[in-house]
């Protein structure tokens, strides 16, 4: 009797301990299912479509169907086999694929653009280099049926001027279906899709071809928002087009001097914004920003290749957003842009993703909590910490 006693007396510190040590497991798996999964969708469920102006005065049916959801992001830089850790790779990746798959989970946007520089290591990556990274380009934003995906080439993913081959070009367009000079024509909305890198102005094979095409799609879309009384032999025979004014998407901002009138907290940093932007490197040229303008007259531009947000007026009238990188590698305060669309009119709001700085907060205090309670189950605090060991301490006799 005695010695059953003493057993069961034995089996209480380890019962304990057991019990200690899976909240222990508890607490640090709830932690990594909310930094990261959880935490996606708590911060994207806080973004809306923003509303069409006038939207409110038409019919909700009609405004459902005719209003186009376009999602815009850029620059996710998938890190290749040569400047790419296994670490650094994992947890950027993570993050876009989360971001990117919540994102469509939660507000199902029509069509999904990416600007450009789809890839880190586009520019120089070997055959099956290549094909490694288009398959987990895949993994990361595939996307149902219902939501189209087009990806715009940005100098990474074909290098720049100098850097780009008929090969490297032919490459991505085999496998994004993209060309430049490409007109996307949604719900009554025209988007001219821009090879940037092709606008060097210095008549090389790739980039003829692309300002031919650029050339003859201007003359169509010219045509097509003409009234229908005026009469020009040079339109009789040319394929009419939604009179809609076009949406251009390209990689390169138009040209601009630097970075010194954008605003906001994810615009570039103090220390980077009056340094002067390089024509054909940081900015498209002006010849070639006023070639875009005069052959398209756009109501709206988009680009990239800066990480930073930024907002212009082209001759004081036509907006262009430069909208961030998508990656926590890039930037600490990722985000893509919300676009709701008509053909006669657009509404854009931003919607952040996780700070990776917050979640790293989240991560050094989930630790710390750890380490106390840990040495408070232990009875090893020291002073400032009693109030802590004696809770646990009470917690044990009951």
């Amino acid at each position: 009797m005695r010695s059953s006693s003493s057993t069961t007396v034995k089996s209480l510190p380890l019962k304990r301990r057991l019990y200690f040590l899976l909240k222990l497991v508890c607490f640090v798996v709830s932690v990594l299912i909310f930094c990261e999964f959880l935490i996606y969708y708590v911060v994207i469920f806080q973004c809306q479509w923003p509303e069409v102006k006038g939207g409110a005065h038409v019919d909700k049916k009609e405004t459902s169907t005719s209003v186009l959801k376009a999602m815009i992001l850029a620059d996710t830089h998938l890190l290749g086999e040569i400047k790419g850790h296994w670490l650094d790779k994992l947890r950027r990746e993570w993050q876009m694929e989360r971001s990117f798959q919540t994102a469509l989970w939660l507000l199902q946007p029509d069509i999904v653009f990416i600007l450009g520089d789809v890839f880190d290591e586009g520019k120089w990556s070997l055959p099956q280099a290549w094909a490694d990274d288009v398959r987990r380009f895949r993994k990361m934003f595939k996307h149902p049926v219902s939501t189209e995906l087009v990806v715009i080439v940005g100098n990474h993913d074909i290098g720049f001027h100098y850097e780009m081959t008929t090969y490297k070009v032919n490459r991505f367009e085999k496998v994004f279906n993209f060309t430049s000079g490409k007109l996307i024509t949604r719900k009554g909305i025209n988007f001219v899709v821009v090879n940037s890198v092709a606008l060097e102005g210095d008549g090389c094979a790739v980039c003829r071809t692309s300002e031919a095409k650029l050339v003859a799609l201007s003359h169509k879309l010219n045509c097509s928002q003409q009234k229908p009384n005026h009469s020009d032999k040079r339109c009789s025979d040319v394929e009419k087009l939604p009179a809609s004014e076009p949406i251009l998407l390209q990689h390169y901002p138009l040209y601009r001097k630097s970075d010194a009138e954008c605003t906001g907290e994810d615009s570039a940093p103090p220390e980077e914004k009056n340094i002067p932007f390089k024509e054909k490197y940081d900015v498209l040229s002006q010849e070639a920003s006023q070639k875009l303008m005069w052959w398209f007259h756009p109501r709206l531009i988009l680009s990239g290749h800066t990480h930073s947000a930024c907002e212009v007026l082209h001759a004081g009238k036509i907006p262009e957003i430069s909208v961030p990188s998508f990656s926590w590698r890039n930037r600490n305060n990722p985000s893509f842009i919300m676009g709701s669309i008509t053909p006669t009119d657009f509404s854009l709001q931003k919607c952040f993703l996780p700070y990776e700085s917050r979640v790293f907060t989240i991560y050094c205090a989930a630790g710390a909590l750890l380490v106390i309670l840990i040495l408070a189950h232990f009875q090893l605090l020291t002073p400032p910490f009693y109030f802590a060991q004696r809770l646990i301490s009470k917690h044990k006799a009951v």
